[in-house]
């Protein structure tokens, strides 16, 4: 199997879906009816979290030849060569059939184990930059609001020795930064036997492992704990950048949505971090719309966010999904009232990030070289996740020490001090 140069040329595409709101849903159809628009006679396999859930539904697309859920998401190859395999693992459900159209899904809580391999940001000798390697997969939550329990199954962690043995792999294939990813990543560790917790996974990745630089994605707010906040915070290792999901600043909102914290617990939470990091990249995820948000709790949003030392925002506007709670829930707000404290949560992120890069102009960041080049300026991300543009061409995967020259807009510009 070679990979083909574009979509248009490939005999086979494989789409790998997300259904966390309507819109990703919508971006999936639409790239599967494009990619059947502009080259009919390539076959499509769609599966992720959209296949796991409305198999049904993405098999009557025109084009679409297979749909594999998350259930069976790690044969994927098996289906693509040469055509799919009868010999899948499990129980199946077959959906469609034909001659367009076939489905594979079965019980996705019925895993028990992570099968997870890293994914990167390039496969060539000069894109090897940041590798993303997941540790852990499923979520014991129940948020109301939220699918992706019932598509990706309970937690389940990749065991230590896996972790340490993908690092070490990573590291020889050239990687300098690896990014630790996972749905709930701060429960890594809980369903293993004995029991570990994320703060000894990051210590022994530390302790057995040469990789130079290792970033934590998303963890939920009472995971991160005193001892976590400690260990980012004391290694040089540790990139300084803290995702911690908010939702919602009004108590009411949260416990409608069925989050274990209140404001108060995750107000302490960030205000911690920043003590303990005073440069620290510190983001959150935050939802506006929620059924029954009245003006009075997305003031409370917006209060404690600008209250917070936040240096960027994802805003995300409700999207019922089909089986939750929330989607059952009476008071559904109407869609220009949302799309308008989006709009104000979206302004007031701008300019929390823009003030947090304005005070690193004149100063020094160390970054890591992408592979994207604009016009005389080479890409990079900082340790403390801030879009650096370096005057000059120069190759990808430099851990580089940079003086930051001004701020354009949602990026740095900097000239290049020091490179290995």
């Amino acid at each position: 199997m070679t990979r083909a140069p574009s979509a248009h040329e490939a005999e086979v595409v494989v789409l790998n879906s997300c259904t966390v709101t309507a819109a990703a849903d919508q971006d999936v159809r639409s790239a599967i009816r494009r990619i059947h628009r502009n080259s009919p006679g390539t076959k499509i396999l769609v599966t992720g979290c959209y296949a796991q859930r409305a198999p049904g539904e993405i098999s009557a697309l025109p084009g679409v030849t297979l749909v594999v859920g998350n259930s069976h998401k790690h044969e994927v190859a098996d289906y693509v060569l040469p055509a799919p395999s009868a010999g899948a693992a499990g129980p199946l459900v077959q959906i469609g059939g034909g001659t367009n159209s076939n489905v594979i899904v079965g019980d996705v809580f019925a895993h028990t184990q992570l099968l997870s391999a890293p994914v990167f940001d390039g496969d060539d000798a000069g894109e090897k930059t940041r590798a993303n390697l997941k540790v852990q997969d499923g979520c014991n939550n129940r948020c109301s609001f939220c699918i992706i329990p019932f598509v990706r199954g309970r937690s389940r962690s990749l065991p230590l020795n896996d972790v340490i043995r993908e690092t070490n792999a990573l590291v020889i294939r050239g990687y300098r930064e690896i990014v630790l990813s996972g749905i709930n990543l701060g429960r890594w560790g809980r369903d293993l036997l004995p029991p570990a917790s994320f703060a000894a996974m990051l210590r022994a990745i530390l302790q057995n492992t040469a990789i130079e630089r290792l970033r934590i994605s998303s963890v939920e707010p009472m995971d991160w704990t005193d001892e976590v906040i400690e260990l980012v915070a004391g290694s040089p290792r540790i990139a300084k950048h803290a995702h911690v999901p908010l939702q919602s600043g009004s108590d009411r909102i949260l416990r409608a949505m069925h989050r274990k914290y209140r404001p108060w617990h995750y107000a302490d939470r960030i205000e911690r971090i920043r003590r303990a990091m005073p440069d620290a990249a510190i983001g959150a995820d935050v939802m506006v719309g929620f059924p029954g948000e009245m003006e009075v709790d997305f003031e409370q949003t917006r209060a404690l966010i600008e209250r917070l030392p936040f240096t960027y925002l994802h805003v995300f506007t409700y999207s019922p999904r089909p089986g939750t709670p929330a989607a059952l829930m009476s008071c559904q707000l109407p869609v220009p009232v949302a799309r308008d404290r989006n709009r104000i949560l979206r302004a007031l992120a701008a300019s929390k990030k823009h003030m947090f890069m304005e005070t690193y102009v004149g100063r020094r960041l160390s970054v890591v070289t992408l592979t994207h080049f604009d016009g005389g300026f080479t890409e990079a991300l900082s340790e403390n996740y801030l879009k650096t543009y370096i005057e000059g061409r120069h190759p990808a995967n430099l851990l580089a020490t940079v003086q930051v020259t001004d701020r354009r807009d949602d990026a740095l510009q900097a000239c290049l001090v020091d490179a290995s």
